[in-house]
């Protein structure tokens, strides 16, 4: 094993995550809704806390797992999350109120989210998190800079995993994480970060005009 390899699975053991984040991991492997790392969740859960979040909103909702790292780093937020698998929209509300979060700061919406997302007010939220359908990640992400309000953060898990530093990979979903880092990082309109922690994040906070 290289240093690098044995520093990453070190960062990856030394993560404690809290036991009802456990149990609703445990419930959305079962359902087959791969949630977020331990420790990209709990980077999710800083960057909510460092932004005084007081308003969340996720795109894939999976079973509340990615969720409930958001409302630990925002206990004051109110989280709205978009998913179009009913199943998986009812394990995670079930992981909240296992969780003790109440009703009133959790809103759960089923449908697509290219149908639901034109619909939402835009620079209305502090943190918006893109987690779905990964061939519509670009699309997504213009939505979440949309809604998000100036100063606010968007972020993208799951950016480095597959095969996105293998120039020679070119399939649809590889290509349009490459494009969306690549873009970012250039942009005027952002300040961007790639965390390599786990299977990478995104973190684009808006800037004010």
């Amino acid at each position: 094993m290289s240093e690098h390899d044995a520093i990453a699975r070190f960062a990856r053991e030394t993560v404690v995550e809290p036991e009802h984040i456990a149990r609703a991991r445990l419930h959305a492997l079962e359902l087959g809704a791969a949630p977020v790392s331990a420790g990209v969740g709990a980077q999710c859960a800083v960057i909510a806390a460092a932004s005084d979040a007081r308003s969340v909103i996720e795109i894939g909702t999976g079973a509340g797992v990615s969720g409930l790292w958001l409302l630990r780093g925002a206990p004051k937020a109110v989280l709205t999350t978009i998913d179009n698998e009913p199943e998986h929209l009812g394990a995670a509300r079930q992981a909240f109120s296992h969780a003790k979060v109440p009703s009133s700061r959790v809103r759960l919406i089923t449908g697509r989210a290219s149908d639901v997302l034109p619909r939402m007010n835009e620079a209305s939220y502090d943190v918006v998190l893109v987690d779905a359908d990964p061939e519509n990640v670009i699309d997504y992400v213009e939505h979440g800079l949309r809604l998000a309000r100036a100063g606010g953060t968007v972020l993208v898990p799951r950016v480095l995993s597959g095969r996105v530093a293998d120039p020679v990979q070119r399939d649809a979903v590889t290509s349009a994480y490459r494009t969306l880092l690549q873009e970012t990082q250039s942009s005027p309109a952002v300040i961007a970060a790639i965390s390599t922690f786990g299977e990478g994040l995104l973190q684009l906070t808006t800037v004010a005009e």
